[in-house]
């Protein structure tokens, strides 16, 4: 990805107001490249993702571009790049893997990002996408560059979230089973991938993952815990199945980093949970 991906990580933060500077033309290229790159926009489990840039008017190398109308909590964003995938529960899941990966790639680029899935116009967008039967727009990001110095309006919304609170591993992580907190010393050389899908985003910093770490450390079993009556009835998806997916990325990619062989599948452990409210996702076997 050009950078140390666990660098883009920690640097990547949710810009909202950018400046009126127009994206490199180099920085357009890139991603372009990125996207006519099939295997890209593959998830885990061999799904594709959808994406399209689309210009801002006025934006563009002719000025060209489409009109999205005002969204209220970004400013002079220059682009979006808008996904689209199936409305079933893996598609959910590998969009928010290969759509956080695509985010990384363009942080890794100097562009600002911000996940929006829940407060934007899809029919705007469902205009510029070719959908097919059974497709949804679940997320976009707007591109540009971040405004050197925050607006009050990022701040709050970073406040409103609570975006640069996330949850301790007590809260997160499970040794076994769901009644034995994961340290990072047991975690060993695994510490590092779970830390990176702590600190990744998540629709209103749920962070609604729980991972638990294998008696025999092979494994690392992903759960969805959900929030009730949190996205499905309003959106018509789980928007935290995408959550997992993004999980799913940061903790894979900085496997891949730190040179852990793995492969992802799914075999439920049939791990006690210790709520309703918990589903199983995937799991990660170290090679």
């Amino acid at each position: 990805m050009g950078k140390a991906v666990m660098e883009m990580m920690e640097k990547r933060k949710s810009v909202r107001t950018y400046e009126t500077t127009p994206i490199d033309a180099a920085a357009h290229a890139a991603i372009m490249e990125y996207l006519a790159e099939e295997e890209n926009l593959r998830g885990p489990f061999g799904g594709r993702t959808g994406v399209e840039w689309i210009w801002v008017k006025g934006g563009g190398s002719e000025g060209k571009g489409m009109k999205l109308g005002a969204y209220g909590i970004i400013v002079n964003p220059q682009a979006y790049l808008a996904g689209s995938v199936r409305n079933d529960k893996l598609a959910l899941l590998e969009f928010g893997y290969t759509f956080q990966k695509l985010i990384l790639f363009a942080t890794g680029l100097g562009l600002g990002t911000c996940w929006i899935g829940g407060t934007f116009n899809r029919k705007s967008f469902a205009r510029e996408l070719e959908l097919a039967e059974g497709e949804i727009i679940p997320c976009i990001t707007p591109l540009g560059y971040a405004r050197e110095k925050q607006r009050l309006l990022d701040a709050t919304m970073r406040y409103v979230v609570k975006a640069d609170n996330k949850k301790p591993w007590a809260e997160l992580f499970y040794d076994g089973s769901f009644g034995s907190r994961l340290t990072p010393e047991a975690a060993g050389r695994l510490a590092v991938p779970v830390e990176m899908v702590r600190i990744g985003p998540s629709a209103s910093n749920k962070q609604p993952w729980r991972l638990v770490l294998s008696p025999d450390r092979k494994k690392m079993h992903f759960y969805l815990q959900h929030t009730p009556n949190y996205s499905g009835n309003k959106l018509g998806f789980q928007m935290q199945r995408i959550d997992i997916g993004i999980a799913a990325c940061n903790f894979g990619l900085t496997c891949r980093e730190l040179g852990i062989a793995g492969t992802w599948g799914i075999e439920d452990p049939g791990i006690a949970a210790d709520s309703q409210h918990t589903e199983y996702m995937l799991s990660y076997t170290l090679s």
